[in-house]
């Protein structure tokens, strides 16, 4: 077949519209400019001659106060069953949830969630949006996933900022050409059809100066996501090969989730922070550049002489030295050596440079008061936080979207899991031995069967964990201990308090809740140990009180007992099997 008959795949078409829009909007031209804004090359293209340029760069610490903001909190997936008709499922459904919460906390760890949830964010920050992409590793049964850049996701309706209400979603990466030619293969792919795999260099539109210069040439390889009834399928493909044609995932989620830094009517994408501040910035610069020019020119005197009448002109410029004439009285030096008096430059440049730095962070949310610039000493940490937490409140549409992106993350966590749990998952199991108080972790295998019933919804609950929300926490911790509320006695107090916390609230509802069940079980556990030790007692005194015969009866019957202990163990460990075996026939027949 001759290279110039072979088509354009249908994807790069798509992948050809996506990348007109993405021009048509800026997005490629607006992502370059607005991170070598942020990171500091404000100075970029302008021909600037043999001057050094120099900059106040403010756009970096107000985005990364706002960034702060919202990552001074610790978020916890927690998944609730919706499962109210059947009654008997309440108890099994409950434990299962448990579990789960305990197996996205460890996904979350294992996928080094908190450095990419700080990517998203700041990409958002800086662009508009941030997108991260979730796949699933069939062999370690996790979800794992990769930050997108927004100029590499395109959507079939760039209009509506739904995710799931897209008509198809394209994502672009650059792979080494090996690497591309070995995934068409191991997709099942010829290796006579995937020599057309070709490396191209279509790197001008790639999100970064860096990113546009490669050691060898990658190729652009596009995937397209789209639903097809009500699941999820996939295809990939490059310009002129078709990779997959086809692909069910088996979820009914997209397997994508994107945090929009504000809204922006009529569009899939955000508004950043960082755009609306460049012409400032650029003003700002601008001025600190006259005012270097100024001081450099004029702020210092100059010296004006008469050459003429100096016979060792050369030493004019060294500390100390004699200058002699050539037979001139130096009666009157000033007519031989002059001194020009420095410029006085007005104050209103450097008011109106430092107001407009001022007011820009003002507006920006991310004045003195707002970072905490308080000295500690002089307000309490409640007194600092109420102040903070005021000023805080323009961040509060982001922290909220940033709740909301972790709650889809874990909604597509989960059906990844289900679709994937055939043969059951195994999940961690937290036992507390009741007279030791020892917690052991076993696994469970819950079948795919029980997970469907689950009809589970997410929540994220949100813990404060900056600074002085730590220190406002431990004051609350220890002013309960002090006042007597941790003790036993007055545990239904607690538990009142507790309740009426707000979710946000800067106590820490979650650890008191977490002592409030550790207090519980503890009694519970002292209780049990209580009885048995005074139903041992009662015995040992019936045994010392009774005739040989008696007490040979007692011995007989405490044995019966315990084999009965025993075997009723056995049977409800058996029952659980063959319940747990039911299930995962009922669902193999399915």
């Amino acid at each position: 077949m001759d290279f110039n008959e072979i088509q354009v795949t249908p994807i790069w078409e798509l992948y050809n519209k996506g990348q007109n829009y993405h021009r048509l909007t800026g997005i490629y031209v607006d992502s370059d400019r607005n991170y070598r804004m942020y990171n500091g090359d404000q100075w970029s293209g302008a021909k600037l001659g043999g001057v050094e340029p120099v900059q106040k760069n403010f756009i970096k610490p107000i985005v990364k106060y706002k960034l702060s903001v919202i990552h001074d909190n610790l978020y916890a997936i927690v998944y609730s069953s919706q499962n109210y008709e059947n009654r008997a499922f309440r108890k099994q459904a409950e434990k299962i949830c448990d579990m789960l919460n305990g197996y996205a906390s460890k996904v979350w760890e294992a996928d080094k969630m908190d450095k990419k949830a700080r990517r998203i964010t700041k990409d958002a920050a800086i662009m508009g949006e941030g997108v991260l992409y979730i796949d699933f590793d069939l062999e370690k049964m996790m979800p794992y996933s990769e930050v997108i850049d927004m100029a590499d996701i395109y959507y079939g309706n760039e209009n509506d900022d739904d995710i799931q209400a897209q008509p198809y979603i394209l994502i672009r990466k650059r792979l080494a050409q090996s690497v591309a030619i070995d995934l068409a293969i191991s997709l099942g792919m010829s290796e006579d059809k995937a020599r057309y795999i070709i490396g191209d260099n279509d790197t001008f539109e790639l999100s970064g100066d860096a990113a546009k210069q490669e050691v060898d040439n990658n190729v652009t390889v596009v995937y397209k996501l789209y639903k097809k009834n009500k699941t999820v399928h996939f295809s990939v493909a490059t310009k002129h090969v078709t990779i997959v044609e086809d692909e069910d995932l088996g979820i009914s989620l997209y397997p994508v989730a994107h945090f929009n830094w504000e809204e922006k009517k009529g569009s899939a994408r955000g508004e950043g922070e960082v755009k609306n501040l460049i012409a400032n910035q650029i003003e700002v610069n601008r001025t600190e550049m006259r005012r270097v020019l100024t001081v450099k020119e004029q702020a210092y005197p100059i010296r004006v002489v008469d050459k003429s009448k100096i016979s060792n002109p050369h030493e004019l410029d060294n500390a100390g030295a004699t200058i002699m004439t050539n037979g001139q009285p130096v009666d009157d030096v000033h007519k031989i050596i002059g001194i020009v008096p420095p410029a006085q430059m007005s104050s209103d440049v450097i008011k109106l440079q430092e107001d407009l730095i001022q007011m820009t962070r003002d507006l920006a949310g991310a004045g003195d008061t707002a970072t905490g610039e308080v000295n500690p000493e002089d307000a309490s940490g409640r007194a600092i936080l109420a102040v903070q937490q005021a000023q805080r409140a323009p961040v509060t549409e982001q922290k909220d979207g940033f709740k909301d992106t972790i709650e889809d993350i874990a909604k597509i966590y989960l059906e990844f899991l289900i679709v994937h749990s055939v043969d059951g998952i195994n999940l961690e199991d937290k036992v507390t031995d009741p007279m030791t108080g020892q917690e052991t972790v076993n696994l469970v295998n819950v079948p795919q069967s029980a997970l469907e019933q689950l009809k589970a919804t997410v929540k994220i609950d949100v813990t404060p964990k900056g600074a002085f929300d730590k220190f406002a926490q431990e004051q609350t911790i220890e002013n309960l201990l002090i006042n007597g509320l941790l003790s036993a006695e007055r545990l239904g107090e607690l538990k009142a308090y507790v309740k009426a916390l707000p979710d946000d609230s800067v106590a820490p509802k979650m650890k008191l809740e977490e002592i409030i069940e550790y207090a519980e079980a503890e009694q519970r556990r002292i209780a049990e140990i209580q009885a048995r030790a005074a139903m041992m007692q009662q015995r040992a005194r019936q045994f010392l009180m009774n005739d040989p015969d008696g007490q040979a009866q007692q011995i007989a019957d405490a044995q019966m007992e315990l084999e009965a202990q025993m075997a009723a163990e056995e049977e409800e460990y058996a029952a659980q099997e063959a319940e747990l075996d039911e299930q995962v026939e009922t669902e193999d027949e399915e």
